[in-house]
């Protein structure tokens, strides 16, 4: 299989978002669908929904509400790359997001990396001004992933479940 060049997501993000989830670079499923997470094998929604206890919208739109009631941003930190498939490790001639720009317009007050990637093309960036941290990928091909230190890190931000 043959890289190809392929075009990431605008943020979806509001000046009032508290939180800043920030992956590497959206899924082959996620580009077809037009939004984030967007593999249902993925678990980002059943962690992030579960966490406030409320069912994963059916629907882009739903997502999109849960997020905005939640005050939770996502992007993506690769905003073009070549790539082949959804394969981080393929990532290539990668163009990177100017993070700190968004936070400093924003409430955001964490940015939480949805995996390694994520994080090390972060931090390759002028620091974003918050608290940043580290989350196990919630990538069905992630082996290592943790809930709990996802909920862990979410309380960090929201509180307790509500």
């Amino acid at each position: 299989m043959n890289a190809q060049r392929a075009e990431g997501f605008e943020p979806f993000a509001f000046p009032d978002s508290r939180l800043l989830i920030l992956g590497s670079f959206p899924s082959v499923r996620s580009r077809a669908q037009g939004f984030y997470y967007g593999n249902p094998q993925n678990r980002f929604w059943k962690t992030v929904c579960g966490f406030f206890g409320e069912p994963v919208p059916a629907d882009v739109a739903g997502k999109k509400q849960f997020l905005r009631r939640r005050k939770i941003a996502l992007w993506d930190i690769v905003m073009s790359c070549e790539i082949v498939g959804s394969s981080d490790a393929s990532i290539r001639e990668e163009d990177l997001a100017d993070v700190a720009s968004l936070v400093a317009g924003s409430a955001i007050e964490a940015v939480f990396c949805n995996g390694k990637t994520a994080y090390a093309m972060l931090m390759r960036r002028p620091s974003p001004g918050v608290r940043v941290e580290c989350l196990p990928s919630t990538s069905p091909a992630n082996p290592r992933f943790s809930a709990e230190a996802w909920e862990q890190a979410l309380r960090s931000v929201f509180g307790e479940k509500i």
